[in-house]
């Protein structure tokens, strides 16, 4: 059993301290959702642009599901990416107006258009940029509003890198900045090479007042407690190994309570819950575009069946909902055993 300390932004509850991370083209309210209804205590959006936000007509339904969020759901962070100082400030107020309890600031995203637009982890290379967005954000958001931010660990592993980082983190906790999530690769090293929990250590040591979630390698139950206890993180953030595995939640969860980890789903509750997000999905998606933006989290979850290869092959296929009934009749008919995620599944 592991005693784990309530999560909180400033006057925030959020809850047991592990959350969902954002992930681009993922975490949206569907996926959300049911991170929230198997365990998780908080969840951020998929990033989106300060750009697009502004110039985002809120009618188009084509747009709606980017800022859809539901009361079940609460606390949900919203994450904002951008290059302008003032025009980033200006995205964050469309993130408060569509009622988001959290603003994050992402200043680590490694994907090189992002930062080919000096956008995500390039901020790290600027601190004094890096600083006004964050002052800037922080005096338009409502000051009931918590902002918090994440980062990497810095552009690479140079000591100006290192410098630059402890500049910008030093800065935004005095700027009022509610916590920090830290990924423990650099942007340079993108998902290469393992995540250095080390640093997060040391964090933690430099400022054990200050709120401070890990993230990165984090694939099972036993990794999401493991860096709590290695590190002293206060929270982690779960991201690729959530992704078609929202049990990963609920798992850590039961691991923290009783020292022991529950069985992976079995394929008829893999079944329930695929045939679940499918109609969330649909809501907020319709029903022509759903099955499209599906497959992907399908493929993902074929990873759990002990038919892996062959599951996957099918989803890959999909088109309209006929075609993914038609995978659920043939591979989720039976009852079985299923797997955990491989850990190098999303690698």
């Amino acid at each position: 059993m592991v005693q784990l300390k309530p999560l909180k932004f400033d006057n925030l509850e959020i809850g047991f301290p592990v959350v969902q991370a954002a992930l681009s083209g993922y975490s949206d309210w569907p996926m959300r959702l049911l991170a929230r209804r198997n365990g998780a205590s908080y969840g951020v959006c998929e990033v989106m642009l300060d750009q697009f936000l502004v110039n985002m007509k809120s009618n188009r339904k084509k747009n709606k599901h980017f800022l859809h969020i539901s009361d079940e759901e609460r606390p949900v962070g919203g994450q904002l990416m951008g290059a302008e100082p003032e025009q980033f400030s200006a995205g964050a107020v469309k993130l408060v107006e569509a009622g988001y309890d959290v603003i994050d600031i992402n200043f680590g995203c490694p994907v090189k258009k992002v930062l080919g637009r000096c956008r995500g982890g390039y901020h790290l290379s600027q601190p004094d940029v890096a600083l006004d967005i964050i002052r800037r954000t922080r005096r338009v958001v409502p000051a009931h509003i918590p902002v918090t931010i994440k980062m990497r660990r810095g552009i690479d592993d140079t000591d100006e890198s290192r410098d630059k980082f402890f500049r910008i983190l030093e800065g935004a906790f005095d700027i009022g900045l509610a916590a920090a999530t830290i990924h423990g690769r650099t942007v340079q090293q993108r998902y290469i090479g393992p995540s250095r929990w080390a640093f997060l250590s040391e964090l933690k040591q430099r400022f054990p007042d200050r709120v401070i979630l890990g993230s990165g390698d984090l694939f099972e139950a036993f990794d999401c407690l493991n860096m709590i206890k290695e590190t002293g993180v206060d929270g982690v953030t779960v991201a690729r190994g959530s992704i078609g595995n929202p049990w990963i939640f609920s798992q850590t969860r039961i691991l923290a309570e009783t020292g022991s980890l529950p069985p992976p789903p079995t394929v008829s509750k893999q079944r329930d819950l695929i045939a679940e997000h499918f109609n969330l999905a649909e809501q907020v998606y319709g029903e022509k575009r759903c099955s499209i933006v599906m497959r992907k989290f399908c493929i993902k979850y074929s990873a759990l069946h002990p038919e892996f290869q062959d599951v996957r092959e099918d989803f890959k296929k999909i088109m309209c909902r006929d075609d993914w009934e038609a995978v659920l009749s043939k591979w989720y008919s039976q009852d079985r055993p299923g797997n955990y995620l491989p850990r190098n599944i999303h690698k």
